[in-house]
């Protein structure tokens, strides 16, 4: 088992800031996900004041949801790109204004397009030109102006990202030869306007390099589509995709090489383009290290030669450190006080489903376990529960708590029996007529 290097941070085997585990498990129940305020700002406030000032930043809800902690972010200044109509409702309600907001992603509906133009968010930034005639059509009906941005799948790629995202053929975007022709034909929507560009290759990005490639390639892509516009575009989003360590053997991203390489990137563009502003968009590197999960040892047994640690909670809560993103270990300890035990030993770490996948951690060494310790899995804020197979088994989501120094805010309740039941009550479906269009 290599030594994980965790850098400083607020969350630590006994406490997260001032608040016990101990404390924390007692008063709400394991499992359940805690989230650092004073991590969260930390990592956030050094990503501004380290990157280029030019750089605007949005923070992608898809990575971590909560209200609450959208709240916190979006009070240091960042915006929101949203990618449902529950996380459009969510950003609002945590403070953004709708021109704080872009709405991305594939196959919106006519209900999400609909909001997105009686707000007149910032931009809705359209994957294909049949969602661009959508959403000309409602403007329409409405006789609002929308803003648009196109996200381009370019013929460029990013190789040394974790996960490719464009480049190759993607339901993400619209492939960038498509792009330059719809250029011609932007007087077929009178309702929007061409407000900027989205190109997003790639997550987990761990090489200051790459970022730097990555946007060099964007931006000369940009003065490309521009030079065939009457009007400078509004923005140019960069992505991101800005990743952080999960197992050994991987490196923080230099912070500091990044921001130097797009330095000279970002002066010329924005010398030549004056009037356009240049937006990242971050969700893992803002959230990530604020989180942890913690999970209880309800059973220890071997089975053929392997010591098992079953747990209260599982890849139910916590699918991401089972395996759908990411397989090897994430950061993971045992909770509390420094063990009496003598000895180590290495564990398979699962939760309470019945199958074989429910493993979030394989061959951990800990010290040795007892019925009751807790385990926490650490970098867990984000892509915890909201990627996570909650229902399975009927668990239900597990609890959420903000730690702010010495005070502790339950930020989501846990789903109980009742709930889970009260969801599936029968009710008579209101049929409509068969010609009813079916896209909501």
């Amino acid at each position: 088992m290599h030594q994980f290097n965790f850098e400083t941070t607020a969350l630590h085997a006994q406490q997260i800031e001032e608040v016990t585990y101990l404390r924390l498990a007692k008063s709400i129940g394991t499992p359940f996900y805690a989230y650092s305020c004073a991590q969260l700002k930390h990592d956030l406030q050094k990503l501004m004041s380290t990157m280029p000032e030019e750089l605007n930043f949005l923070y992608s809800l898809k990575a971590n949801p909560n209200m609450s902690l959208v709240n916190v972010i979006h009070q240091q200044g960042v915006g929101c790109e949203v990618c449902s109509l529950t996380e459009l409702e969510t950003a609002l309600c945590a403070g953004a204004s709708a021109r704080d907001i872009i709405f991305v992603g594939p196959g919106k509906s006519d209900s999400e397009l609909a909001r997105c133009v009686d707000l007149g968010i910032k931009a809705v930034v359209v994957e294909s030109l049949g969602e661009l005639q959508r959403l000309e059509t409602m403007a329409a009906q409405t006789g609002k102006s929308q803003a648009f941005a196109f996200r381009i799948n370019p013929n460029f790629t990013s190789e040394k990202a974790r996960l490719v995202m464009s480049g190759k053929p993607r339901q993400f975007g619209i492939d960038e030869d498509v792009v330059i022709n719809a250029l011609n034909h932007l007087d077929r929507y009178p309702h929007l306007t061409l407000a900027g560009i989205h190109v997003y290759l790639g997550t987990r990005i761990l090489l200051a390099e790459a970022v730097i490639d990555n946007t060099r390639n964007i931006l000369s892509l940009a003065e490309h589509i521009e030079a065939k516009l009457s009007h400078p575009l509004s923005f140019v989003d960069i992505g991101g995709g800005l990743g952080i360590p999960y197992y050994p053997k991987e490196q923080f991203l230099d912070l500091d090489a990044t921001a130097q390489g797009l330095a000279p990137l970002i002066t010329q563009f924005q010398a030549n383009h004056p009037d356009t502003r240049l937006i990242m968009e971050l969700g893992r590197y803002i959230v990530a290290r604020a989180g942890i999960f913690v999970t209880t040892v309800r059973d220890i047994k071997s089975s053929k030669g392997k010591t098992f640690a079953i747990c209260d909670g599982g890849s139910n809560c916590h699918g991401a450190a089972a395996g759908i993103a990411i397989r090897k270990n994430f950061p993971i300890k045992r909770l509390g006080a420094a063990s009496d035990a003598e000895h180590s030993e290495d564990y398979m770490i699962t939760g309470p489903l019945c199958t074989p996948t429910d493993l979030i951690g394989n061959a951990v060494t800990l010290p040795q376990l007892q019925v009751g310790d807790l385990i926490g899995v650490f970098h867990s804020g984000a892509y915890g529960p909201t990627a996570s197979p909650v229902n399975f088994l009927s668990f239900g989501q597990p609890a959420e708590v903000l730690i702010d120094g010495d005070t502790a805010i339950q930020i989501r309740q846990p789903e109980h029996l009742k709930h889970v039941l009260a969801q599936q009550l029968p009710m008579p479906v209101q049929l409509v007529s068969a010609t009813h269009s079916a896209v909501k």
